[in-house]
């Protein structure tokens, strides 16, 4: 019997997402997106508590000096350093009703960073570079999530869950350029969508499935490999880290329906299944 994710915390995530192990702190941060709420999980001493509560927090790295850059609503990038939190960016032309929904820093520290179609505007990728200089690479994205890199650092993810897509790009880490997208995974409409991703050490692609209470592991060539269940209906997003990277964070949401969407509903879980991963890249961004 494979081990079952353990609930280590429960603030009752309306959308609990983007599990971060920051190696620095030896904590796990995550967020609860459409309240803003930023949450910190200490694994030591099994202690978490809630940081911030405010504008809609999409996602967010962490940057070289450890600080998180915060992705939030109207295109609003902010770092929060120490307790304090300061507004790099006030909105962005375009995105006044939307919001961004998944970032991810690349190797050289620049930020993907993608918006969902929400208030009229059409879903966006674009990319952070470490000048602070935005740029669009892409629209008509039902809504961007789940990213990663393969493990020679040649290939870009991106998911677009609307079309239950994730999809992959040749990446060029010298320019941040990417091009040449194909589907390498396309999951059923009626088993879930595909949400947050991470890549293992091997370069298999494990992606949770919203509406699907599970998460699945994918080949690097887009063979279903393993299908973990998770008791909560809407699985969020999952990622490495502890020590050795083989511990695995997964959240979920719509913790204020637990009753039709699973007992772990808004949750943080803990798994470990002896799978290794990677650290995240960090951002590297400057203004």
């Amino acid at each position: 019997m494979l081990p079952r994710p353990k609930i280590v915390a429960d603030f009752c995530c309306d959308c609990g997402e983007g599990p971060l192990w920051h190696p620095d702190e030896k904590v796990v941060y995550w967020v609860d997106i459409p309240k803003g709420r930023l949450f910190r999980y200490d694994p030591a001493s099994g202690a978490s508590e809630q940081l911030l509560e405010g504008p809609a927090i999409g996602g967010y790295t962490i940057q070289t000096d450890g600080a998180l850059l915060l992705f939030m609503a109207a295109g609003a990038i902010k770092e929060w350093k120490n307790g304090t939190l300061r507004t790099l960016v006030e909105s962005l032309p375009g995105e006044e009703n939307s919001r961004f929904n998944d970032v991810i820093a690349d190797p050289a520290g620049r930020v993907f960073c993608g918006t969902m179609r929400q208030g009229g505007s059409p879903g966006r990728l674009y990319r952070l570079d470490t000048d602070g200089k935005l740029t669009m690479l892409g629209e008509g994205i039902g809504c961007s999530n789940g990213m990663g890199f393969t493990p020679d650092g040649k290939g870009f993810y991106h998911t677009d869950s609307p079309a239950h897509e994730i999809r992959l790009y040749d990446y060029d880490e010298a320019t941040g350029a990417i091009g040449n997208g194909r589907v390498v995974v396309a999951t059923p409409e009626d088993a879930g969508v595909p949400d947050g991703m991470t890549v293992d050490a091997l370069g298999c692609v494990w992606t949770a499935k919203w509406d699907g209470w599970c998460m699945e592991r994918y080949s690097p060539e887009g063979k279903l490999m393993q299908k973990v269940p998770v008791p909560a209906k809407k699985t969020s997003c999952v990622t490495f880290g502890g020590p050795d990277y083989t511990d695995m964070y997964i959240t979920a949401a719509r913790g204020g329906d637990k009753a039709n969407e699973g007992p772990g509903a808004g949750a943080l879980f803990h798994l470990n299944l002896g799978v290794k991963g990677v650290p995240e890249f960090r951002s590297r961004v400057a203004w």
